[in-house]
């Protein structure tokens, strides 16, 4: 069985983003764009180097880790609003939400039906592993089905914005499983579900 993994960059204070929803990767964002544990992210995770980043760089590597990648609206619209209307065109791209009629790219299947219900149908499917890129409401409805956590923690302290899940309050224990730190000041935390 495939295993859904969401993998995310936070702050110390656990967002992931802006109250705007703004990019906070992007050049006006807050996270650390510099550093080894980008050079960490194109070795091993090259499947979730947007497709604008590649080009810009000439790399397109293989997929190594992951071959679907799921997204809610909210983090979705944060590459349309840049003008990039499939950010992932070397995944198989869903988007979930109840509001979009259609997706503006050919490759971004939309999902206006339950969530969990479509993780687990991913799931028995044969593939790599499937990659959770953003959403905090999307998070927080398939927390129950996320088997991996990896936090790309920052050494930035927000006060305010969208958090990692916003969901109900409804604790769930995971066990740290390996810890990165690189000269950034960035740690990458895995957990995996108990």
């Amino acid at each position: 069985m495939r295993q859904l993994t969401y993998f995310v960059a936070a702050t110390i204070d656990g967002f992931i983003a802006g109250p705007d929803g703004s990019d906070p990767s992007g050049p006006d964002g807050f996270f650390v764009a510099e550093g080894g544990h980008m050079e960490a992210i194109f070795a091993d995770y090259p499947d979730i180097v947007p497709a604008p980043v590649r080009t810009a760089l000439n790399t397109h590597p293989a997929n190594k880790v992951f071959d679907t990648v799921l997204e809610g609206r909210g983090s979705y619209e944060v590459g349309l609003r840049a003008g990039v209307t499939n950010a992932y065109p070397h995944l198989r791209h869903y988007v979930f939400s109840r509001t979009m009629p259609q997706a503006p790219d050919p490759g971004v299947a939309i999902v206006s039906t339950d969530p969990v219900e479509t993780v687990r149908e991913l799931k028995r499917e044969d593939g790599k592993r499937i990659w959770l890129c953003g959403g905090a409401r999307l998070a927080a409805t398939l927390r129950s089905e996320i088997d991996e956590l990896i936090v790309k923690l920052h050494p930035v302290v927000a006060g305010a914005g969208i958090p990692l899940f916003d969901g109900e309050f409804s604790p769930q224990r995971f066990t740290l499983s390996e810890t990165q730190r690189y000269d950034s000041g960035v740690l990458h935390l895995t957990y995996r579900k108990r």
